[in-house]
């Protein structure tokens, strides 16, 4: 949990997203870049989905923080298994490029990248729904079980 409150606190939230926005800047050219190819349809959506969803967290949680600074408490180990997952999202989305670009040339190495790369977009990302729910949840039922117990 020091690691997320790291990341949440000192590397996203302390200099307003500003590095958060330069690793941004390389999924959305990359996503720009991709986005007409028909074959990297099934990475490049939702890569792109889960940056506006990534995009939008951060904004809530920074938002509660001016509030209540235990909100970057509450949110900062879901936050970071979203943000694990935009960077895995997102090179996993460049190899699955390559290994399409050489799936014909009979590799096995190729053929098992873009075999991991759908089963990471198809059986893993979906975890980032729960973790967003979670960390949106908030400081408030943290708080509720804290005076429940004690």
């Amino acid at each position: 949990t020091i690691q997320s409150l790291d990341l949440l606190g000192r590397k996203v939230l302390a200099d307003n997203g500003k590095k958060l926005r330069k690793f941004g800047k390389l999924v959305t050219e990359f996503i720009e870049e991709e986005g007409t190819n028909e074959a990297m349809q099934e990475f490049v959506n939702p890569l792109a989905d889960l940056g506006d969803k990534v995009t939008k967290l951060t904004t809530e949680i920074g938002m509660k923080a001016f509030q209540n600074p235990d909100e970057v408490g509450a949110a900062a180990g879901d936050y970071l298994g979203v943000a694990r997952h935009l960077v895995f999202a997102y090179f996993w989305a460049r190899m699955a490029k390559i290994a399409l670009a050489k799936q014909d040339s009979g590799d096995p190495f190729y053929t098992a990248k873009l075999a991991t790369a759908r089963f990471y977009f198809a059986k893993l990302l979906p975890e980032t729904a729960a973790l967003i729910r979670s960390a949106r949840s908030g400081v408030a039922p943290l708080m509720a079980m804290d005076e429940a117990l004690f």
